[in-house]
């Protein structure tokens, strides 16, 4: 019995670490997937504004860190004593349109109105979240791959 308990630790290893094949969770097909997680001091405020005023939907509430998804990116606020607010979350629409829509509805926080961007194919305004992080809503002017 005892001789089994350290092979069947190191099939476990092996499975967990890529080393023997193992059929890809559900929406992870392609093997591509990630989260960018940030501090916050102010998680239900955050996840208030990120849920009900931007869009995203709760894809998992681990009590103090909760994960939140919009389209195909994951973003995660951590309840912690300070907050990360470098960098800048950006979402993209398919339509002009719907930037303009989100710059009607955050036009109080906006930090300009949209504008096409010179150095970039994209329509684009940036705003802050209630913490202060920069959040850039955006349109591709140009035919992206969107099968990425």
């Amino acid at each position: 019995m005892t001789n089994r308990i350290p092979m069947v630790l190191l099939a476990i290893v092996l499975v967990y670490t890529g080393c023997v094949h193992r059929e890809p969770q559900k929406g992870m097909e392609n093997g591509m997937a990630g989260i960018i997680f940030f501090k916050t001091q102010m998680l239900k405020q955050i996840t208030d504004f990120y849920v009900n005023e931007v869009g995203c939907t709760l894809w998992m509430d681990q009590a103090d860190c909760r994960i939140l998804r919009h389209g195909t990116l994951l973003l995660g606020f951590c309840q912690r004593e300070e907050s990360e607010t470098q960098g800048c979350i950006t979402f993209f629409y398919p339509e002009q349109k719907t930037v303009d829509r989100m710059y009607e509805k955050f036009h109080h926080i906006a930090l300009g109105k949209p504008t096409m961007n010179p150095n970039y194919p994209i329509y684009n305004f940036f705003a802050r979240d209630p913490e202060g992080r920069i959040i850039e809503f955006q349109y591709f002017t140009n035919e992206p791959d969107w099968a990425y």
